[in-house]
């Protein structure tokens, strides 16, 4: 076999078999395929795609590149969740305890963020003594124990990803469907859940910036997950302003201890207890999404969800008392922005916010930047909400004063109008 002839089948609009797609995960992941050949097959994937039968072998040469996590070990339906990512998203930290209070075991894998703000595994840092690292003999003992636990990715999960994602970044094909695909969806089924449950960010605070082809990924996703056995279930969520108030880490870890209080923003619940009744059908603890998000709400009011999390905290090393005080570290300033005019909020640019936050030390330019976990943006109004001039809008938390810049990006990214507008959280559901 030749990567000469691969190249040129897939350059031609033909489908490549399974042989020809694991010879070339295998020999690119092992040095044995240089980088220019391996840039060719990737631009003619990403002018002549890939079927669905394809995007699944490609999947799973990545996912085999390195370590498969066996998790029979543990009792019952495992299922994992994965966003695509967005502005304010720490869905996870809520939906997971939630979740397993429902009785579904939760192995979880995270990892850590570039961007905006950190990724699930340092906004966890940011509770005193928090500890990601664990054995695979621990993290499976752990939640047949208490049913729940998150840690960070093994370096060694799907290592061909790794490698093929940052010649992509170099190359000019990150934007393909099959590849983003295959991308999530073998660091998915790397990770030994039997069921999976996509929330796929669309929007001007995501990376699928339209509900096309937002929705044309999620159902490459979904049919990836069938053709390796893996039920998978993908929704639709607006991502143009962000999720719920807080961006930045501490502040992040703060508002979803409040959402499983009870006292969490109204789209942040939505989505929490969303995605969460599909976990919970799918997990096989509900026969349907009505009775599971009864079984949500029930598990948010009786505090038993809020107890899951104490369990995650106290069984990862991580000071149980700040949940009930929520006393983070907070950052030196806090400096408002205010309405210069009255009206409706019309619009929060999602992703000139997360910039902002990234400005302030939230999150990473490259993935050897420091994140300062104190720092970040706390909104007063969404869309659609009511304003008064001289209201106000966001609160930046910042450990420097000089943050004038910070302050006229955000005066730029929230418009208000006199009409009153707005948009559905949850967009579609594909199964």
């Amino acid at each position: 076999m030749r990567m000469y002839d691969i190249i040129v089948k897939k350059r031609d609009g033909y489908p490549l078999a399974k042989a020809e797609i694991d010879f070339f995960v295998h020999g690119y992941a092992n040095g044995e395929i240089p980088d220019y050949q391996a840039s060719a097959l990737l631009m003619a994937i990403y002018f002549q795609g890939m079927d669905d039968e394809e995007s699944a072998h490609l999947t799973m040469a990545m996912a085999r590149s390195g370590d498969m996590l066996d998790l029979s070990e543990i009792d019952g339906v495992k299922v994992d969740k994965h966003s695509s990512g967005g502005v304010g998203d720490k869905t996870t930290l809520c939906l997971i305890p939630l979740v397993a209070s429902c009785g579904v075991p939760i192995p979880k894998m995270s990892g850590r963020g570039l961007g905006h703000t950190g990724g699930t595994i340092d906004k966890l840092e940011a509770i005193e003594g928090f500890n990601v690292e664990m054995t695979k003999e621990q993290f499976i003992r752990q939640v047949n124990d208490i049913g729940l636990a998150i840690i960070g990715q093994s370096e060694n999960l799907a290592p061909a990803d790794k490698k093929l994602y940052s010649l992509r970044d170099v190359t000019a094909t990150v934007n393909s469907i099959p590849l983003i695909a295959s991308s999530i969806m073998s660091k998915k089924i790397a990770s030994g859940a039997d069921k999976i449950v996509l929330d796929v960010k669309v929007g001007s605070g995501a990376f699928m910036k339209d509900v096309n082809s937002a929705r044309k990924l999620a159902k490459t996703m979904v049919e990836i997950g069938k053709n390796v056995g893996k039920e998978t279930v993908a929704l639709l969520t607006n991502m143009d302003e962000p999720l719920g108030f807080a961006i930045g880490n501490a502040l992040e870890v703060k508002e979803a201890i409040l959402a499983l209080k009870g006292e969490g923003p109204k789209d942040l619940t939505e989505l929490m207890l969303e995605l969460g009744a599909h976990m919970v059908v799918l997990g096989e603890k509900a026969d349907s999404l009505e009775e599971a998000k009864a079984m949500l709400k029930t598990n948010i009011e009786n505090g038993k969800a809020l107890q899951y999390f104490k369990r995650l905290v106290e069984a990862q090393g991580g000071n149980a008392e700040v949940i009930d005080t929520l006393s983070f570290k907070e950052a030196t300033y806090q400096i408002d922005v205010f309405a210069k005019e009255a009206g409706y909020v019309a619009e929060i640019a999602a992703d000139e916010l997360g910039r902002a936050s990234m400005l302030l030390g939230a999150g990473r330019r490259t993935k050897d930047d420091v994140i300062d976990l104190s720092v970040g943006l706390y909104l007063h109004k969404k869309v659609g909400d009511r304003v008064t001039k001289g209201e106000v809008l966001c609160t930046i938390h910042a450990n420097d004063e000089n943050i004038r810049h910070i302050k006229k990006i955000i005066e730029n990214s929230i418009q208000i109008s006199v009409e009153k507008k707005g948009k559905p959280l949850i967009i579609d559901v594909i199964k």
